[in-house]
C-alpha cells in the first residue's frame, strides 16, 4: 500500500478549473465522486468529462463548503457528513431505541449470553487485525472452556476478552491518562517484548506504521509530545464542543486519534478500538455490546487501513475514516439482527424440547443443543460458566442434571469433570 501523492496546482491550474467549473457535465462529474466521497488516489486515473486535477480541485472547493474543524494539538481536523451518513447514525439510533431493542428484550435471560458471545467475536476479530495468528474456532474454544493460553497469540485474545468484559463497567468514569494507560495495561498484558512496555507511553520516536512491506505510512508524533496530546484528547472525549458532534461519530474520532499519536511501543490498534467501545457505551449506545464492529475491520483491513492514509494525506479529512466505520457499524447492525433472529427460531425449539423433556429448563435445553451440535468435543463446567455466566454450583447442577436424565455421559479427563453427548437417555424427540 503506498502513500498517496497529492496533486499540486499552479494559478493556471485554477484558473483552468473554474473555468470548466462552467461546464455542467464537469459539475456532475464533480457532484458524482463527491458523493461518495472519493479520494484523488480513487479517482486520478478515471475517465472524466476533464483533466481529473480540476476536477478535484472543484470537489475540494465544494466540500469546504460543508465541513467542521476539530482542532487538536497543532494540527486542524475536518469532516463533513451527507445525508447517506445521518441515514446510517438515524438507523444505529432507531435500532437501538425500536425494532432491534424490541427483538433483544424478547430473548430475556438469553441476553447476557449474546453479550457474552460478542465479546468474544470482539476480542478475537480485534486481535487477529493485530495479527494473531490462530483460528477463531480454535480462540472461541479457548474462551468458552477457560483454558490458559498457549502462546502470545491466544494470550492476546484473552487479554482483549477480559478488556472488554471490564470496559462496560468502566463507562462511568471520565476519560484520563491514568483510565488510557490502565486499558492499554490490561489489553498487552505479557504480549509485549517488554513487559515495562505495559501501560506505558513510549519513550523514543524508533515506532512507525508501516505496510506488509516495510513501507512506513504514518510517523506518530514525537514522543516528548505524547502526553500534552493525551490530556487533550482526555480533554476531548469528556467535553462538550460548542457545535454538537453525534456520539457515534465522536467515538470514531477519539479511535482515529488513538491511532495518530500512536502513544504505545505496540498494542496502539486494539487500545484505540477498545477506547471507541469505551466512549460509545459511556454515550449510553447499550447497542455496542451485542456488537463485534472489529469482525467487520477485519474482514476489510484494506478499507481501514485506506481510511487512516486518506484521511492522513488528504489534510486531515476525517470524513473518510468516519464513512469507513459507519458503514462497518451498518453491516454489524445486520449481522445483530439477524444472529438475534436465529436464536430466537432457536428459543422456540428449545421450548418444545422442554416439553418432552421433562423438567429441563431453557438454560439446560441450550446447553443440551451445544452438545448436541459437537458431539465429538466434551463440555466442561468452567465452559458453561463463561458461557452462561452462571455460578460454579449452577453449571454443575446443570451438567449433572442432563447427565442423571440420561442425555449425557459424565467422564473424568485429568482432575475434572467432562461431560459428552450420548448418553442412555439417547436424543431428545425431534419437533415434528
Amino acid at each position: 500500500m503506498k502513500i498517496p501523492q497529492m496533486p499540486t496546482y499552479t494559478d493556471e491550474d485554477e484558473k483552468m478549473a473554474w473555468e470548466m467549473a462552467r461546464d455542467m457535465d464537469v459539475i456532475d462529474a464533480v457532484f458524482a465522486c463527491n458523493k461518495k466521497y472519493l479520494h484523488w488516489e480513487e479517482i486520478k486515473y478515471r475517465k472524466l468529462p476533464a483533466d481529473p486535477k480540476h476536477i478535484w480541485f472543484l470537489m475540494k472547493v465544494f466540500r469546504a463548503r460543508n465541513t467542521r474543524s476539530v482542532g487538536f494539538g497543532p494540527w486542524k481536523f475536518r469532516f463533513a457528513l451527507d445525508d447517506e451518513c445521518w441515514k446510517k447514525l438515524h438507523l444505529l439510533d432507531t435500532s437501538a431505541g425500536g425494532s432491534l431493542a424490541s427483538m433483544i428484550d424478547a430473548v430475556g435471560q438469553d441476553k447476557e449470553r449474546y453479550i457474552v458471545n460478542s465479546l468474544m467475536e470482539e476480542a478475537i476479530a480485534s486481535s487477529q487485525i493485530e495479527g494473531a495468528a490462530t483460528t477463531r474456532v480454535a480462540a472461541k474454544q479457548m474462551l468458552q472452556e477457560r483454558k490458559k493460553p498457549r502462546n502470545r497469540d491466544e494470550l492476546m485474545i484473552l487479554n482483549n476478552y477480559l478488556t472488554m468484559k471490564e470496559v462496560a463497567g468502566l463507562r462511568g468514569e471520565p476519560l484520563s491518562p491514568e483510565l488510557v494507560r490502565r486499558l492499554h495495561a490490561m489489553i498487552t498484558r505479557g504480549t509485549l517484548e517488554d513487559p515495562a512496555y505495559e501501560g506505558a507511553f513510549r519513550e523514543n520516536d524508533d515506532i512507525r506504521v508501516v505496510d506488509s512491506s516495510g513501507a512506513v505510512l504514518h510517523v506518530p508524533p514525537p514522543h516528548e509530545e505524547i502526553e500534552g496530546l493525551v490530556d487533550e484528547l482526555c480533554a476531548f472525549a469528556n467535553g462538550e464542543e460548542e457545535e454538537f458532534i453525534h456520539p457515534v461519530v465522536k467515538g470514531i474520532v477519539l479511535h482515529f486519534l488513538m491511532g495518530y499519536i500512536h502513544p504505545f511501543n505496540d498494542g496502539n490498534g486494539r487500545c484505540a478500538r477498545t477506547l471507541f467501545y469505551w466512549y460509545v457505551l459511556k454515550q449510553d449506545y447499550w447497542l455496542f455490546e451485542y456488537m463485534a464492529i472489529s469482525r467487520a475491520i477485519r474482514e476489510s483491513r484494506g478499507q481501514y487501513k485506506r481510511a487512516y492514509l486518506y484521511t492522513e494525506t488528504d489534510e486531515n479529512d476525517l470524513t473518510y475514516f468516519i464513512r469507513y466505520n459507519l458503514d462497518v457499524i451498518e453491516k454489524t447492525i445486520e449481522e445483530v439482527r439477524a444472529y438475534i433472529k436465529e436464536q430466537q427460531e432457536k428459543q422456540i425449539e428449545a421450548l418444545h424440547l422442554i416439553e418432552h423433556a421433562g423438567d429441563l429448563n431453557l438454560r439446560q435445553v441450550e446447553i443440551l443443543k451445544m452438545l448436541m451440535r459437537r458431539p465429538e468435543r466434551p463440555m466442561t463446567i468452567k465452559e458453561v460458566m463463561e458461557v452462561f455466566g452462571v455460578a460454579y454450583g449452577t453449571a454443575r447442577s446443570d451438567l449433572l442434571r442432563l447427565a442423571g436424565a440420561g442425555y449425557v455421559e459424565k467422564r473424568t479427563m485429568g482432575k475434572e469433570f467432562v461431560f459428552l453427548y450420548g448418553g442412555s437417555g439417547g436424543a431428545p424427540p425431534s419437533r415434528p
